[in-house]
């Protein structure tokens, strides 16, 4: 029997080897993309898009070797010596902690367009077919004998978007805004907070990375809703159509997985122009209509006109509608040791 091609390649590829050098046809680059979990795919198609195209250009053939995994313990291998060329990482707290370690400048965010975001997406639920339990909406979750499938905040970009857009929606829920009085957000928050343990008291397992969760959640079969990526969610629904569906939430987060070349990387290893050259072929219509047939939401809005139909319009907060402070006070109050997740988690059998 056919094994469905989503879930087959699950172990991260990272080959660093980066070289520059000189093969039989002409020059020659190597790139690392370190990446988070889900893009396998997607950057499978923009690096052969690339390579043609930049062959074309220059006459130098370039190969893209891919890192996949949790997007937190992603950032955690670049610091620790894997020689990534560039990252493309689920969260800009991400990108952030490379640049702390002065690998990247702290101005990388206007080095490319959008502060470097080719691209967004947002969280949404995956269910089995004919969504038997009734999920809905973000109260549905936790209705009781719902089972919650997602990987861990601790390692995985994609799981700290669930623990946050659950917060927000519970503040959506009670009309939160720039004009709420400290003592209503105090309240909203309060039940935000019991929403989310909650939610996680619900969960069966965490794994490390989304696309582990998805092999949980699809091949597995244990649980009874998917947090996922959106193009995570339709992935899994391509695969398996007479087993799963989307359900679309009211409101979600705006998931904003920035890009940057790693500066320290690419000088030592002779790789910038090639490494510049493949994050700028990101913002370009061939790109964006890859980004967009992935279903990620492209930055053009002309093909993101095209492709609406597929990935439907929802209420989308950013970071700064749960903390002002952005991604870094979120990280402090969410997700460090001993904070938030922290307080309110106990594995199975704690």
């Amino acid at each position: 029997m056919r094994q469905p091609a989503l879930f087959l390649t699950l172990a991260a590829i990272a080959l660093p080897l980066g070289i520059v050098g000189c093969g039989p046809s002409g020059p020659e680059v190597e790139l690392l993309n370190v990446s988070y979990d889900p893009t396998r795919e997607l950057y499978r198609k923009l690096n052969r898009a690339f390579a043609e195209q930049y062959q074309q250009e220059t006459g130098v053939k370039v190969r893209v070797r891919q890192s996949h995994g949790g997007s937190g313990s992603q950032a955690r291998s670049v610091i620790d010596g894997l020689p990534a060329d560039v990252v493309t990482l689920a969260l800009w707290s991400d990108v952030n902690a490379i640049v702390k370690k002065n690998l990247i400048p702290k101005d990388w965010e206007n080095r490319l367009d959008n502060q470097s975001l080719p691209y967004y997406s947002t969280i949404v639920f995956v269910v089995r077919k004919g969504n038997p339990k009734g999920i809905h909406d973000w109260e549905d979750l936790i209705k009781p004998g719902v089972q919650i499938v997602g990987p861990n905040p601790k390692t995985s970009g994609g799981a700290k978007l669930n623990l946050l857009a659950a917060w927000g929606a519970i503040l959506k829920k009670n009309g939160i805004s720039e004009k709420s009085t400290p003592e209503e957000r105090t309240a909203a928050e309060e039940e935000a907070r019991k929403f989310v343990t909650q939610m996680y008291r619900q969960c069966p397992v965490l794994d490390s990375g989304a696309r582990g969760s998805t092999v949980t959640f699809a091949r597995r079969m244990i649980g009874d809703v998917h947090l996922t990526w959106e193009n995570e969610a339709h992935l899994e629904v391509e695969e398996m159509p007479d087993e799963l569906e989307i359900i679309y939430p009211s409101s979600s987060i705006r998931a904003e997985p920035h890009v940057a070349w790693v500066d320290q990387n690419i000088d030592r290893k002779g790789t910038r122009d090639a490494a510049e050259a493949y994050l700028k072929f990101l913002y370009t219509d061939k790109a964006q209509e890859i980004i967009a047939k992935n279903f990620y939401r492209p930055m053009n809005p002309e093909i993101a006109a095209r492709y609406s139909h597929k990935m439907r319009d929802l209420d989308l907060f950013r970071i700064d509608y749960i903390d002002k402070g952005g991604w870094d006070a979120a990280q402090k109050r969410f997700f460090a040791d001993g904070a938030l997740f922290d307080q309110i988690y106990q594995p199975s059998g704690n």
